[in-house]
């Protein structure tokens, strides 16, 4: 897999796991009623379809101008991890977006990629220093863009609900 590849995929899923089970583990002890925290566990998959979608854009714009699956399959290396990355809109399917530990489960595989880097570069020095440098620069980056994609897709849910309330509501002059 090709440096710049792996650090994007890095920069778009990595970060996902870690963000999900901090904040879960909060929402846990905080949340006293379980409607909302249930609520807000269910947008974590939305917010990693909006990462998804996001990634296939880069994706397109990658390959631009030439979309023919040869050229693609040509100039991709390892064409499984990047599949399994792409796979990621599926969370905007319903049947995956209410199962939020799917959506982790299909994280893990970036963020255990990483983990071997880290590991491999601490037992066997197998990379330069800066590579590791970039690597952790990049899960920075990575947690920051699921941080925001969260906040993004909850803005967008609690707009909706306050929209909706605004309707139902009969104005009386």
């Amino acid at each position: 897999m090709s440096m710049t590849e792996r650090l994007e995929m890095f920069a778009f899923f990595a970060g996902y796991p870690l963000v999900f089970y901090v904040i879960y583990f909060f929402a846990k002890k905080t949340l006293q009623r379980p409607v909302y925290k249930n609520r807000a566990i269910y947008l974590f998959p939305l917010a990693y379809a909006l990462l998804g979608t996001l990634y296939w854009g880069l994706q397109l714009r990658n390959w631009y101008p030439d979309y023919q699956i040869k050229n693609i399959v040509s100039n991709t290396y390892h064409i499984y991890s990047k599949i399994w990355a792409l796979l990621s809109i599926i969370f905007w399917i319903p049947f995956f977006f209410k199962r939020p530990f799917l959506s982790v489960l299909h994280s893990l595989f970036f963020f255990l990629l990483l983990l071997r880097d880290i590991f491999s570069q601490v037992l066997f020095h197998d990379q330069d220093i800066y590579t590791l440098r970039n690597e952790m620069t990049v899960y920075t980056v990575s947690l920051l863009l699921n941080l925001l994609a969260l906040v993004v897709v909850s803005t967008f849910y609690f707009l909706t609900i306050y929209m909706k309330s605004k309707r139902k509501i009969p104005r009386s002059w």
